[in-house]
């Protein structure tokens, strides 16, 4: 985690496939729920490669902004740019984009966690059944 760097920056592609859309009258076209698992996924891209055995991540809070329909079968971009470290939590603005114009926006915090801790609480939910 010590590599990561505030202004640096990842992209990620995806294909629209049918999983990853909603119905609107006779279009399918990519979904907002989609959109921000897109987001999570670019962000945690750039993150990923900077930890150090044992670390992991999750995210923490998401505001997406869908400004337009992507249909089916078109691919989008997003771009994601650490703007801000504050010790383990990690901030991110993310711009999504399909072949035409921009399309979605969003604001994004990421936590970097130790594995064993994270395991443990799980792990402890799961006797309370």
């Amino acid at each position: 985690m010590d590599t990561l760097k505030v202004g640096m920056k990842h992209t990620e592609t995806w294909v629209i496939t049918e999983d990853r859309t909603t119905q609107r009258g006779p279009y399918k076209v990519f979904a907002t729920w989609s959109m921000t698992r897109f987001v999570e996924t670019t962000a945690s891209g750039l993150v990923a490669p900077h930890l150090k055995p044992g670390q992991g991540q999750v995210g923490v809070s998401i505001t997406v902004r869908h400004m337009g329909p992507t249909p089916m079968g078109k691919t989008v971009r997003g771009e994601a740019e650490l703007i801000a470290i504050d010790r383990r939590r990690l901030s991110f603005k993310v711009k999504v984009f399909d072949d035409t114009e921009q399309v979605g926006e969003a604001e994004h915090d990421r936590f970097i966690v130790d594995l064993d801790k994270y395991f443990a609480n799980l792990d402890k939910k799961l006797a309370n059944k």
